[in-house]
Order: C-alpha cells, then sequence, then structure tokens
C-alpha cells in the first residue's frame, strides 16, 4: 500500500441539534446546522406540538416525547406549531 502526501480533507460528521419544547416555547429558537445534520426536538410540555415549515417538513411531536428530522437542502426556514402558531423557531442550513 502506497502512501500518498497531500491534503486530505476528513468528510464532516453529522451533528445532532437538541430543541427543548418548554412553556409553549421552542429552545433555542435559532439553529444553525448543516445538511445532513438531525434536529431533535424534546417535547417537555403536557400538550403535543409540531414542527412546521408551510411548504416543508411537518414534524408531529408528542406530549412527554421527541422526534427528529434530517435535513437534507440548504434553506432558511422558520417553522412553527401548528396547534400554537405563536410558537416558532429558525433553521439555517448551509452546505455540507
Amino acid at each position: 500500500m502506497a502512501l500518498v502526501w497531500g491534503t486530505y480533507a476528513a468528510p464532516a460528521r453529522a451533528k445532532t441539534f437538541q430543541v427543548t419544547i418548554e412553556n409553549l416555547t421552542f429552545l433555542p429558537a435559532e439553529i444553525t446546522a448543516k445538511v445532513g445534520d438531525t434536529i431533535v426536538w424534546i417535547n417537555k410540555d403536557i400538550v403535543a406540538h409540531t414542527a412546521t415549515v408551510r411548504g416543508g417538513f411537518d414534524v408531529m411531536i408528542e406530549a412527554d416525547k421527541s422526534a427528529s428530522l434530517v435535513l437534507t437542502k440548504t434553506s432558511i426556514v422558520e417553522y412553527y406549531c401548528r396547534f400554537h402558531p405563536n410558537m416558532k423557531g429558525w433553521i439555517t442550513v448551509t452546505p455540507e
């Protein structure tokens, strides 16, 4: 096996970002992530919520449960809860 000297860029590792839902609020409200990263919403409220983007994803998060989504394309999205439209969050998704 021959070794070749040069520049080597290790592939980026996907990260997982946690968003806690508590007292009808997404915390943190703003996230910057990369394509391939995962967002996990952890619902600590006693009612169900969603993480919904018009024309995009719609993730149901039951009370005292969690749900996740793998980010697949670059974008800047505002998401909200369909049941509680005043709950909002933002995700900036950059290339890998």
